[in-house]
């Protein structure tokens, strides 16, 4: 495999929510939150675009890899949806940049971090790109019904970007699907079609919460395990466990069957709730910042989400 992350950058918005503000209108209390999912806090659009989001986490990015807009050969955006249906927020973003390179989105929701490194990893390998841009942006807070405690406590929105370029840093990485939308998923509607026996309206995020906790620790243990076996190391090589940042008692749990120690498993859910595909690589540039990860590291990243998609990586940092 051919690659190596050279910059990262974030954007979020300006606007953080805290449990107490939610408290005022739902039925809920920041004790019952924090104890359930770890989260105190999230950052909510109130004036931004998911453009300007991910505008904010390129430019960031860039500017840490030594590199001109004009030297990205490759735009691949991580998004549910961005700002419009189409264009792409690819193509907006490129708009924004100034760039006049191929830009698609990939949309693999929680897991679209791991899905890109693949795509870009495909790129490098073929030749057909030096220099590739992936932003990961979630404006998760349209996707909320904010009537309901269980699921629009969870989310927030933001961006995070990294450039990858060629490298010897990726070991690992490994996709998978195990197909059943009815336990995550976000309906679309018919619009105003006169044809459609049965008009639906867009829907809000649908969540079966017990079956996403189960299957999420079950899909981090068997990528791990399959990872190790790949690459002939054991769980006590990893340096750093990236583990998607849903919950944090998801987070424990597979901390705890691993038997790892606590500062292996870094988090930041408590400051951003869950932001999908943006929330790996949003962890990865906080520790970055804080010199938390060295030149030879072994970092071991995992991610689950609507599908029900899995993807697992390895890389020893260079």
């Amino acid at each position: 495999m051919s690659l190596k992350i050279v910059g990262t950058g974030k954007g979020i918005p300006a606007r953080s929510v805290t449990n107490q503000e939610l408290s005022d209108f739902l039925d809920t209390s920041d004790e019952w939150i924090v104890s359930r999912t770890g989260i105190k806090s999230r950052n909510i659009c109130s004036h931004e675009t998911l453009s300007d989001l991910s505008a904010a986490a390129a430019r960031q990015a860039l500017e840490k890899s030594h590199l001109l807009a004009n030297e990205i050969d490759l735009i691949i955006c991580s998004t549910i949806e961005g700002d419009f249906r189409t264009p792409s927020l690819a193509c907006c973003l490129s708009h924004d940049l100034g760039t006049m390179c191929p830009a698609f989105d990939v949309n693999a929701g929680c897991t679209g971090f791991i899905y890109a490194l693949e795509v870009a990893s495909s790129f490098l390998a073929a030749k057909k790109a030096n220099n590739i841009l992936i932003v990961c942006a979630e404006m998760m807070s349209t996707h909320m019904d904010w009537t309901d405690r269980n699921t629009c406590v969870l989310f927030g929105d933001g961006a995070a970007a990294c450039v990858v370029t060629n490298g010897n840093a990726l070991k690992y990485l490994d996709l998978s699907v195990t197909a059943n939308p009815a336990v995550l998923n976000i309906p679309s509607g018919t619009g105003n079609n006169p044809f459609v026996s049965k008009p639906r309206e867009n829907g809000f995020v649908n969540m079966r919460g017990q079956d996403v906790f189960k299957f999420a620790v079950g899909a981090v243990e068997t990528g791990l395990k399959q990872a190790l076996h790949a690459l002939n190391v054991s769980t006590e090589q990893i340096d750093l466990f990236l583990l998607h940042q849903a919950n944090k008692r998801i987070v424990d749990s597979i901390r705890t069957k691993l038997q790892q120690p606590e500062e292996k498993f870094p988090i930041n859910i408590e400051r951003y709730g869950n932001l999908s595909s943006a929330s790996i690589p949003l962890l990865l540039f906080e520790l970055l910042e804080e010199n938390k990860i060295k030149s030879g590291d072994t970092l071991f990243m995992s991610a689950f989400g609507a599908g029900l998609t899995t993807g697992n990586c390895v890389m020893v940092w260079e």
